[in-house]
C-alpha cells in the first residue's frame, strides 16, 4: 500500500486530495500545523475507521518537514504554495526529498503558461507558482513530480461575498467570465495522481477548468441565492476600492489584491490575455474525467451543497 502525506492538510483542496487518495488504497497521513483542527471532507468517523493518521507539520518549517516525513515513512506527497517564501520552498522540498519522498503533487496555477522558467514576476500569481515548479525540477528531476494547475476556483467568490456589506457586493469587473472550478474535483485529480501515479498525465503538468463560463457578478448572486437564501446586489466599484477591501477585510497581501484585480481586468477585456481563454482552452474542462473517471461538477450543483 502506497503510503501518501497530505500537507496542509485542513484545507478545502488538501482535504479532497485525502480523501480521492485513501479512496484509491493509499494509506494517508494528514500533515497540519494544528493537528486538532477537523479536516473539511473527511468526517470524525471516516477517519477514525479508515487508514488515517494525523502529524503535526508546517511548510514552512524544513524540520517540522523532515520529521513528519521520516516518522511516516510517506514516499509521496502533496503540497501548495507559500506565498512569500524567500526561496520558492527550496529548503522545505529539500526536506522532503531527503526524507525519503520520492514524487510530489503540487498545487499550481493555470496562470503558469509555456515554460515555468519563463514567467515573469511582473505576474504575481503566475510567478509565485511557476518559481516552485522550477523548484520541483530542480530538487525532483522532471520526473519527480506533476503540476495540477486549477483555473478559477469556485471559492474564491466567497472573497467578495465574506466583503460585502449591507446586501451589496462590490466588484471592479463583475462582468469578467471564468470557468468556477471547484475544489472536490482538484483534489479528486490530485488524490488521483498521488496514489496511482502520473503516468496518465503527459509531461509533468496538467491543466484543469470548470465546466461554466459564468461572470463573477451572477456567481455570487447563485452562490449567495444558494447558501443564505438571501439576493444580493453587485455594484461596480473602482480598481483601488476593491484592493483595499480585498487588503483590509480579508487579508489579501496588496500584491496578491492586485494581481487578482489585474487578472479580472484582463479576463474582462476577453483579448486572449487573461487567465482563460475559452475558445481554446475548452478541451481542459475534460481533465478531470480523463484521470479521475468520473464527471466534473457544475458549479450551480456545488453552490447548493457549499
Amino acid at each position: 500500500m502506497v503510503k501518501v502525506i497530505i500537507f496542509g492538510a485542513t484545507g478545502a483542496v488538501a482535504s479532497a486530495t485525502a480523501c480521492a487518495a485513501h479512496a484509491w488504497g493509499a494509506s494517508v497521513v494528514l500533515a497540519a500545523r494544528d493537528t486538532t483542527k477537523s479536516i473539511p471532507a473527511l468526517t470524525p468517523e471516516a477517519e477514525k475507521n479508515g487508514s488515517y493518521q494525523r502529524v503535526h507539520a508546517d511548510l514552512t518549517d524544513p524540520e517540522t518537514i523532515r520529521h513528519a516525513v521520516t516518522t511516516t515513512n510517506a514516499t509521496r506527497a502533496f503540497v501548495y504554495t507559500v506565498f512569500g517564501a524567500p526561496d520558492h520552498m527550496r529548503a522545505s522540498l529539500e526536506a522532503m526529498r531527503s526524507a525519503g519522498i520520492e514524487h510530489v503533487v503540487y498545487l499550481s496555477s493555470f496562470a503558469v503558461k509555456g515554460e515555468p522558467g519563463s514567467v515573469g514576476p511582473e505576474n504575481f500569481i503566475a510567478y509565485a507558482h511557476a518559481r516552485v515548479e522550477v523548484t520541483l525540477n530542480e530538487v525532483f528531476g522532471s520526473s519527480g513530480y506533476v503540476a495540477v494547475r486549477p483555473s478559477f476556483y469556485a471559492t474564491n467568490i466567497r472573497w467578495w461575498l465574506a466583503a460585502s456589506a449591507e446586501g451589496r457586493v462590490g466588484m471592479a469587473y463583475p462582468e469578467a467570465k471564468f470557468d468556477l472550478v471547484v475544489p472536490e474535483d482538484i483534489g479528486r485529480v490530485c488524490g488521483t495522481l498521488l496514489a496511482q501515479g502520473s503516468s496518465v498525465v503527459q509531461g509533468n503538468f496538467v491543466n484543469l477548468l470548470g465546466q461554466e463560463e459564468l461572470a463573477l457578478g451572477d456567481a455570487a448572486r447563485l452562490l449567495s441565492r444558494e447558501t443564505t437564501g438571501q439576493e444580493v446586489e453587485v455594484v461596480t466599484v473602482g480598481e483601488e476600492e476593491e484592493i483595499e477591501c480585498l487588503v483590509a477585510k480579508l487579508g489579501f497581501p496588496e500584491p496578491l489584491a492586485r494581481a487578482v484585480v489585474q487578472q479580472n481586468r484582463e479576463q474582462s477585456l476577453g483579448l486572449g490575455r487573461g487567465l482563460v481563454d475559452f475558445a481554446t482552452d475548452a478541451d481542459y474542462a475534460r481533465n478531470v474525467h480523463r484521470i479521475t473517471g468520473s464527471q466534473p461538477t457544475a458549479f450551480g450543483e456545488w453552490a447548493q451543497q457549499a
